[in-house]
């Protein structure tokens, strides 16, 4: 079994505590590796680091940080079986889905913004003859980094590479549940000539290294993605010290489907959304809405889409839908299922731990897709984020009750639009309360946009110019041109 220690200053460094934590494979529940089990003792080094790297890496020129977070990608990818076996281990997803799709985009990550900061402007203002006014923007200083796990690579390198490229110094926090790709991103970092102390990672128990982030005085913004429940508690700490702060939280995303969508498309990229990496996304589809007329055609094909997914080992070329990321959170999602029936909900498919499992997955968390009709949006079911493979499938009769049920949740980050009609696909995107609107497809992505939530979802922007600017200050001067 291997260890897993800090990565503070360019080098390992065994917790303060002395004391290490169990980092279990979902598909299998048996320990793969122990872990550093950190306090505020590890994120005070990690800071001190931090704040000793900071003036030659933010005097260093673009031009420098660009080459090495380049050379973080390449070294990357050329490891990228590495990276893959090591996020489906941790996270349960299959290999496939890690090797396809969230190594390549943690690379996508690292090569955009160390492009991007060759080429970031300044704006300059002309107050009539008297001044002219321009904007500096310069690094805050030491920022920090909370990622989640289910994306833990991906996630990570969002947050890391624009702090980076800013010319901020970090200290980045990976969920306790999923540290292998983090251990192994260290290793590159060091191997891709980053200096000592611009990037460190603290592992541990959110309940402990998370507060000693977001109270730490000497840390000038924090980058949070997670569960709207942790992120307000984060909110909470973080405001007393006037940390920026952004925040990508839950979601509850609508799917709406009208009866002029082509069929065969909205039920294949549905069922997709509804249950890519076993419903562990946060802009997946968890509540499809159905225009009336098309409402019965596209359950019974929904159901049945559903229905050929295979759930098994994650190393299964084959397998579509891996093991749930804990015990704990099988238990939780397990029980939404319970509740949606306790509610008068029919479970038209899944619902339960699927039989014919290899003999490795035996002990692992596994759970069907499920699919529920007939609960109405006041049920607990269709108002929380479940975060798995259960989605929820409710009639609409007009435009007006599609956005009325789409916006009837605490949440908004993310929405999708099924539609023949692109004049009617642009007038309910304008009245959708989320971050992001996709129309006939899902998940289709631009590093350039933004990317957040609206209400309970988060508040602030990563993404482009949006995340440059978000680990960035800006300074107006102001210059007199007469005397």
């Amino acid at each position: 079994m291997i260890s897993i220690p800090h990565f503070i200053g360019g080098s390992a460094k065994d917790p303060a505590s002395g004391a290490w934590l169990d980092d279990v494979e979902p598909a299998t529940g048996q320990a793969i590796a122990r872990l550093a089990a950190g306090d505020a003792r590890d994120v005070q080094c990690a800071v001190e680091a931090a704040t000793k790297a900071f003036p030659a890496w933010s005097a260093a020129p673009a031009a420098e940080r660009s080459r090495i977070l380049l050379r973080i990608a390449d070294l990357i990818d050329a490891d990228l079986e590495r990276f893959a076996q090591a996020e489906s281990a941790d996270t349960g997803k299959p290999v496939t889905l890690a090797r396809g799709t969230d190594i390549p985009r943690a690379v996508a990550n690292f090569r955009f913004f160390a492009t991007a900061i060759l080429h970031t402007r300044a704006a300059t203002h002309a107050t009539d003859h008297r001044a002219l006014n321009y904007t500096l923007r310069r690094p805050i200083g030491v920022v920090g980094l909370i990622a989640p796990w289910n994306l833990p690579l991906y996630l990570l390198s969002w947050k890391i590479a624009p702090a980076l490229a800013a010319g901020n110094t970090a200290v980045a926090k990976p969920s306790e549940l999923t540290p292998m790709t983090a251990h192994l991103l260290g290793r590159v970092c060091a191997q891709a000539g980053l200096p000592p102390g611009v990037l460190n990672i603290v592992y541990g128990m959110g309940s402990e290294v998370g507060p000693a982030i977001s109270t730490h005085a000497g840390i000038g913004a924090l980058s949070f993605t997670g569960g709207t429940l942790t992120g307000a508690d984060i909110a909470r700490r973080a405001g007393p010290t006037f940390k920026k702060l952004a925040l990508e939280l839950g979601g509850k995303n609508p799917a709406l489907v009208f009866a002029d969508a082509d069929p065969d498309r909205a039920v294949s990229e549905s069922v997709r959304a509804a249950f890519s990496n076993q419903g562990e996304i946060c802009h997946c589809g968890s509540r499809i809405l159905v225009e009336r007329s098309a409402y019965d055609g596209f359950v019974e094909r929904f159901v049945a889409a559903t229905r050929k997914l295979k759930v098994g080992d994650p190393l299964d070329p084959g397998t579509d839908l891996g093991a749930i990321v804990s015990k704990d959170h099988f238990e939780r999602v397990s029980g939404y299922v319970a509740l949606a029936q306790d509610e008068g909900g029919s479970v038209r498919c899944g619902g339960g731990r699927p039989a014919n499992l290899p003999d490795r997955c035996r002990g692992g968390w596994f759970m069907e897709p499920t699919v529920i009709t007939g609960l109405g949006m006041a049920c607990r079911v269709n108002q929380e984020e479940i975060f798995g493979p259960v989605v929820t499938i409710l009639p609409f009769d007009d435009e007006a009750q599609a956005v009325e049920l789409a916006n009837a949740t605490p949440y908004g980050l993310s929405a999708t639009i099924w539609t023949g009609d692109l004049t009617r696909a642009h007038r309910l995107a304008d009245r959708l309360a989320c971050g992001t609107v996709w129309v006939n497809c899902w998940m289709l992505r631009d590093l350039r946009v933004p990317i957040g939530g609206v209400k309970h979802s988060g508040v602030g922007r990563e993404g482009g110019e949006d995340a440059l600017d978000f680990f960035t200050e800006a300074k107006n001067v102001c210059v007199a041109l007469q005397p």
